[in-house]
């Protein structure tokens, strides 16, 4: 059994009164624009680069405030203040965006990570749903178009592998275009919208997920087979159980039941697989072959991984009522919110070790910013909410 009624105001409260204050009062650069994301514990500054793709992050996550919680003016402001930035300096001649810039807009690194432009094009759309401006919805769509230009060679010109040579393909893009498309759905055209999910189904449920193993494999060969190599016998827990409440979301849109159940029984397999027996949460890198991995951060415990592992167990539970989902989800609860939130300066801590500790005292950099924790506390309070309700209707019902 889940608390939906307590738990629902727990991350409703810690997203509006301590996650967003937090960057609104410490992130916004009001000299150049954009924003600050490499920020201490207390919100200190400790480096002024700019990342694109937490800049789009960011964007998005307060123009998705505005358009699904409430109209604050300041929320809007902070959106917007991170999309003229972007305008200015995010996108090199092409229309592809940077993936780092100077604190004035300066490029610093060339455009070879297709995730600065999966999120760009996910802020800008979201930003046109809330303000009308066309000129955003322009933006979102040439570059998703550009996103599956790109897709087969997502780094294109900047690769480093040899052509023909162990040709290999990542989960993360198929992964993250089933959720970009449901984002900007209303942008792009049915046929095209159909297509994607389709094929982002498919990868990610028959191509990347090997039933034999019970895992998600994180690179797989062209062919869709496994390679015995580092690269090949790669799992990210996360990724997969991040996943799976993307496929979760597309199923409910197609009235997909059967999906939502499979969905919903992967998010199990893998949880399982990915905890830390000894010492609990959920391990970053694993070798399916129970090898040595490259990865030596192998054994940290990352916040994204396990608010997002929440999400997935949550809507499982809502959605097919999977008690093993109700019970891995409790856990994963009282996991994340005894080592994760800053009880303290506020906010999440990032990264910890294996025993739970706090690797780093900062609250975002390059690679954390203002999105996973925002983004999850709110599917959380509205999962939450929604379980809440079907509880009542059960009661009612029971009575």
């Amino acid at each position: 059994m889940i608390d939906a009624t307590k738990l629902a105001e727990l991350y409703k409260t810690n997203l509006l009164n301590d996650v967003i204050p937090f960057w609104l009062k410490n992130s916004l650069d009001k000299e150049y624009g954009g924003y600050f994301t490499c920020l201490e514990r207390d919100g200190q500054l400790f480096d002024t680069d700019k990342f694109v793709w937490l800049q789009a992050r960011q964007v998005w996550t307060f123009s998705m405030l505005y358009l699904e919680v409430e109209q604050r003016e300041e929320w809007l402001t902070m959106a917007e203040a991170g999309a003229s930035f972007l305008l200015q300096h995010g996108m090199d001649k092409n229309g592809h965006w940077y993936f780092s810039l100077t604190r004035a807009g300066q490029a610093l690194i060339q455009p070879y990570n297709i995730f600065s432009d999966c999120f760009a094009a996910m802020a800008f759309g979201k930003l046109y749903q809330a303000t009308g401006n066309r000129e955003y919805a322009t933006i979102a769509q040439t570059t998703f178009n550009h996103i599956l230009e790109r897709q087969h060679s997502p780094k294109g010109m900047y690769t480093k592998t040899v052509t023909g040579t162990r040709e290999m393909e990542n989960f993360a893009l198929p992964m993250i275009l089933c959720n970009l498309v449901l984002e900007l759905e209303s942008l792009l055209d049915p046929a095209l919208v159909e297509k994607t999910i389709e094929m982002g189904i498919s990868t990610v449920m028959n191509k990347f997920y090997h039933a034999d193993k019970g895992v998600i494999l994180e690179n797989i060969l062209r062919d869709g087979s496994f390679s015995d190599s580092f690269d090949g016998r790669l799992i990210n827990p996360g990724h997969g159980l991040e996943a799976m409440w993307f496929i979760m979301d597309l199923a409910k849109r197609n009235n997909d039941i059967e999906l939502i159940r499979r969905a919903t029984a992967i998010t199990l397999q893998l949880v399982e697989y990915g905890w830390d027996k000894k010492h609990g949460g959920i391990f970053y890198f694993m070798d399916v072959l129970k090898r040595p991995v490259q990865q030596l951060e192998w054994d940290q415990k990352l916040w994204w991984v396990h608010i997002e592992t929440m999400i997935s167990l949550a809507k499982g539970y809502l959605l097919t009522g999977d008690k093993k989902c109700a019970e891995w989800f409790n856990r994963l609860q009282e996991y994340t919110w005894s080592h994760f939130p800053d009880p303290e300066y506020g906010e999440w801590f990032g990264y910890l070790n294996r025993y739970g500790t706090p690797l780093l005292s900062l609250k975002g950099g390059k690679w954390k910013g203002c999105f996973h924790v925002p983004r999850g506390l709110y599917q959380l309070w509205k999962t939450m909410e929604a379980i809440e309700q079907k509880q009542g209707i059960n009661l009612l019902t029971a009575q």
